[in-house]
């Protein structure tokens, strides 16, 4: 399906943000809405899984799938399966779709290309000490403040993902709790009429 074939209601929300800051949570407020997500760790986990390659509990194993595939298949790998994904789920009429997972300034390129007016990218942001905290805090897969910054280095070293966040269309702060992460985001998606 080319551009001029996409319904010109469907709409598409980027959801960035470093790790941390918040995005699931985000992406949790729609998803538990209807909205169907595309999530691109899911698949780095499918290629990981067809290479025989087992996750690990500190997520260093997909890290490091996560960079050699970039490497080898090209930066854009995961984002071409994405748009296959979000196409087939326009394809079945759906009209709102979350980008779960767009790490890369070479990804927010090829999907603004695609669809230079649908997406809308969000980014959610939150000072650096309280994300820290909250990755210490977190139940699943901890981070002490060493892990946090080598992660941090990491996706903008090699994952180029500073680009989106600062080119982002709005800014969510998540700076509170998560009431008040709702409360601006509905606000937000309001404003950009995402909901009905």
């Amino acid at each position: 399906m080319s551009n001029k074939e996409n319904d010109s209601n469907v709409k598409i929300l980027a959801i960035v943000g470093m790790c941390g800051s918040g995005k699931s949570t985000a992406i949790d407020y729609l998803t538990e809405r209807g909205i169907p997500k595309v999530y691109f760790g899911g698949i780095i986990y499918k290629a990981m899984a067809e290479a025989g390659v087992e996750r690990s509990e500190d997520g260093e194993s997909e890290k490091k799938f996560r960079e050699e595939i970039r490497a080898k298949e090209g930066k854009d790998f995961v984002v071409k399966r994405a748009i296959k994904e979000a196409k087939d789920l326009i394809a079945a009429g759906q009209k709102r779709i979350i980008l779960d997972g767009v790490y890369s300034w070479t990804e927010y390129n090829i999907l603004r290309k695609e669809w230079p007016t649908e997406m809308t990218v969000i980014a959610v942001v939150v000072p650096k000490a309280i994300r820290r905290k909250r990755l210490a805090e977190r139940p699943d897969r901890p981070f002490d403040a060493k892990a946090a910054a080598e992660r941090d280095r990491s996706e903008i070293e090699n994952l180029e993902k500073g680009g989106p966040i600062a080119i982002a269309d709005y800014y969510l702060d998540n700076s509170g709790d998560v009431k008040t992460l709702h409360e601006n985001f509905a606000k937000l998606l309001k404003e950009i009429e995402f909901l009905d």
